[in-house]
């Protein structure tokens, strides 16, 4: 009975990853600086303030849809270990303050639409 009412409360496990959606070069030229300064699509970290990020496969459908889907160049997905990293979620998004170490990316891989 305890092991039920505790299964009821319990918080869903939430995956701890956040995730940017990168032009292939940009993410070349951030492996070679250590840092990666992109916001979003021809906005960087400097012009807007933050890194744009997305929580799952959903929100970077509407991010590519928004702002990427005429880019003909190779795209990839950042998955990103959010520790120690600023990070706050604004509108649904997670938005991250500063600039991306390319040590907290864990995983690149190329984004199909």
């Amino acid at each position: 009975m305890v092991l039920r009412t505790h299964l009821r409360h319990a918080r869903p496990r939430m995956d701890p990853m956040i995730h940017h959606l990168a032009l292939a070069t940009d993410w070349t030229h951030a492996q070679h600086t250590g840092e990666y300064r992109i916001s979003t699509l021809g906005r960087t970290l400097d012009q807007e303030g933050f890194i744009h990020c997305s929580r799952d496969h959903d929100q970077l459908r509407t991010v590519h849809a928004t702002y990427y889907s005429h880019v003909t160049e190779p795209l990839l997905i950042l998955d990103i270990d959010p520790t120690g990293l600023d990070i706050r979620h604004e509108n649904g998004y997670p938005h991250l303050y500063g600039p991306l170490p390319t040590t907290a990316v864990t995983r690149t891989r190329p984004y199909h639409p």
